[in-house]
């Protein structure tokens, strides 16, 4: 069959390899002019099949308005206008609600851990037939808590996953700093931690750019630079995609503006935050809405000193991975709509903010330096298509021949190489092999 992919991000990207593998022929487009140079550009590096927690839970709500008041808050709400596109961020917010309870986040922890458990193979399976290189270290990731408060919980968490598959181990703080060395400088301030030896980190835009190289010489054509401009339907079942050019091309073979008409037999839709606005235009309302991740990637000045197992601190809520000669730390979540800007207060705040954490934790072995000291910190934003549940939509929307392989929030990197083998198995007629609620079956 012939099949096009939207989006070319490690979703995108790994949706077509596997239909390449099951023999069908692939078109992807993607607005950028190369695979992963938008969400999946610069995350937090992190395959954390244990640390999948849904951001709905019995304490979100009292904790988001509280945070409402500070620049530097872990998941930052940023009301919209309701009367304009603000209503779908306020609907969301309501089916948010609704999960944060306990039922509602063991439920969707079951879900998250199997479609991870999946992928988490998927992936392994890729890389062993691939041999593709992204700076991956098979080291487990750490979790350390500076709040005894906290930390008295996280035997619970432990619990939960192990309960579904995960072995999460609560450890003392000294078995932390044995395990990862380099945050002796901040021991003072550790309680204690956990850890899943089976997690593991690496470049996710590298190992997608790659990938998407593979894809191409397996066949796949890529419409790189070309935006989608109209999903064509006919009795409920899709027709044709129009795309258009953005510019010349790298060979200058594009006209800018040209349009072109795109006819297969099915069509994945993998644009990420996009995917919803992209949908309505057909009559599908997906709940999925962006939430606006930061990162850092640092220059390491003392190899010797830096960290090589990926961490979570819990303070802050961010991941910290090693990549090469890089340390890349990440996350805060601000839901406020499609803004990227690098340039506001509230963004420069959350990128100072992951300056001074790498510092503290790990004082000298990076440089944290600004811009106007004489630094060149590499900051950078991206949109997480977030649910309510944070489980993302794959599978068949009532649209016939229209697929949705999208809504992963903070957990594409972790779960992008199952997500493209199911979907690619559910279009070939297969069902996947693991306990999820795949849409529209």
């Amino acid at each position: 069959m012939k099949i096009i992919v939207l989006g070319a991000g490690t979703i995108g990207i790994c949706t077509a390899w596997h239909l390449l593998e099951l023999g069908h022929e692939v078109t992807v487009v993607e607005r950028q002019a190369d695979a992963a140079l938008e969400t999946s550009f610069a995350n937090g590096a992190q395959i954390s099949v244990s640390y999948c927690e849904p951001w709905a839970n019995k304490e979100a709500p009292l904790k988001a308005l509280k945070w409402m008041l500070s620049k530097e808050a872990p998941l930052l709400f940023r009301p919209q206008n309701p009367f304009g596109s603000g209503l779908h961020q306020y609907t969301w917010g309501l089916q948010f609600l609704a999960n944060c309870n306990d039922a509602a986040f063991e439920r969707n922890v079951q879900q998250l851990v199997a479609l991870g458990a999946y992928s988490h193979a998927a992936l392994k399976d890729v890389v062993a037939s691939t041999g593709i290189q992204y700076n991956r270290l098979e080291r487990g990731i750490a979790h350390y808590y500076c709040d005894q408060k906290s930390f008295d919980t996280a035997g619970d968490a432990a619990a939960l996953m192990r309960k579904y598959g995960v072995n999460r181990q609560v450890i003392s703080k000294e078995e932390f700093l044995k395990i990862e060395p380099a945050y002796r400088q901040f021991a003072h301030q550790i309680v204690g931690g956990t850890i899943t030896p089976s997690d593991e980190s690496g470049d996710c835009k590298v190992f997608t750019q790659e990938l998407a190289k593979l894809c191409a010489a397996r066949g796949a054509e890529f419409l790189y630079e070309y935006s989608v401009e109209q999903l064509n339907t006919d009795g409920g079942a899709i027709k044709s995609v129009a795309v258009r050019a953005l510019s010349s091309g790298a060979k200058g073979q594009n006209v800018p503006g040209s349009f072109k008409v795109l006819k297969a037999d099915h069509v994945v839709v993998a644009t990420g935050s996009y995917t919803a606005p992209l949908l309505r235009t057909v009559g599908v309302n997906l709940p999925i809405y962006p939430g606006k991740g930061y990162s850092a990637t640092f220059k390491i000045l003392k190899p010797e000193l830096a960290p090589l197992v990926s961490t979570i601190d819990d303070a802050k809520k961010v991941a910290i991975s090693r990549l090469g000669d890089e340390l890349r730390v990440a996350g805060t979540i601000e839901v406020g709509g499609f803004d990227l800007t690098l340039d506001s207060p509230v963004a420069k705040a959350r990128c100072h903010m992951l300056s001074r954490r790498i510092e503290e934790v790990l004082p000298g072995v990076c440089d944290t330096r600004t811009e106007e000291q004489g630094g060149q910190p590499n900051y950078w934003t991206g949109l997480r298509p977030a649910t309510p549940t944070n489980i993302p939509y794959i599978g068949q929307s009532p649209v016939r021949g229209v697929w949705v392989n999208a809504g992963h929030g903070t957990l594409g990197w972790t779960h992008g190489a199952g997500s493209g083998k199911a979907i690619a198995e559910l279009i070939h007629g297969k069902k996947p092999e693991m306990n999820f609620k795949f849409y529209g079956a």
